[in-house]
C-alpha cells in the first residue's frame, strides 16, 4: 500500500504518533502497510519495556494511516482496538507493526495488526476497526 502522499501530512502534526516516534512504511501489497517505532524514554514503562498502551496507539495510528491510503478525501476514525501482549520488548529495542486488512466495508474497515520486536518475536497482536466518514462540508 502506497502511503508516501500521507507522510508529509503525518510529519506537519503535533500528535501522538510523532510524540511517540512513528515512522509509517509502504508495502507493495494493497491491503498491508507498516509502522516503525523505536522503545525510548517517551514510550516505555517505568521498568524499561516498551508501555502496552503504546503497542495499541502504534496498531491504531497504523490502521487510520492504511485507511485513509484506501479511502482518499475521509475521515478515518477508530472506533474499537482490542489486543494481547504476548511478550516484552525492551529500551533500545524498535518494534515494527505489519497490519493487513480483513475487511473494507463502505463505512467500515477491520484491520489485523501484528507488533513485533527486531528478533522478529510477536509483541502485540491487536485488532482495529476504523469508521469512515465525509468530511463536514464547508
Amino acid at each position: 500500500m502506497n502511503i508516501e502522499h500521507l507522510k508529509e501530512l503525518l510529519r506537519k502534526q503535533d500528535g501522538l504518533s510523532n510524540t511517540l516516534g512513528m515512522e509509517f512504511i509502504s508495502t507493495p501489497e494493497d491491503d498491508t502497510c507498516m509502522a516503525r517505532m523505536k522503545v525510548n524514554e517517551k514510550n516505555k514503562q517505568p521498568f524499561g519495556f516498551l508501555a502496552g498502551g503504546a503497542s495499541l496507539a502504534l496498531a491504531e495510528n497504523l490502521a487510520g494511516v492504511a485507511s485513509m491510503a484506501l479511502v482518499k478525501g475521509k475521515i478515518c476514525v477508530g472506533i474499537n482496538v482490542s489486543g494481547s501482549h504476548v511478550k516484552s520488548a525492551q529500551e533500545g529495542d524498535t518494534v515494527t507493526a505489519y497490519a493487513k486488512l480483513q475487511y473494507m466495508g463502505r463505512t467500515l474497515h477491520q484491520w489485523h495488526i501484528s507488533v513485533k520486536n527486531s528478533e522478529g518475536d510477536l509483541i502485540s497482536s491487536v485488532e482495529v476497526t476504523n469508521y469512515i466518514i465525509s468530511p463536514a462540508k464547508k
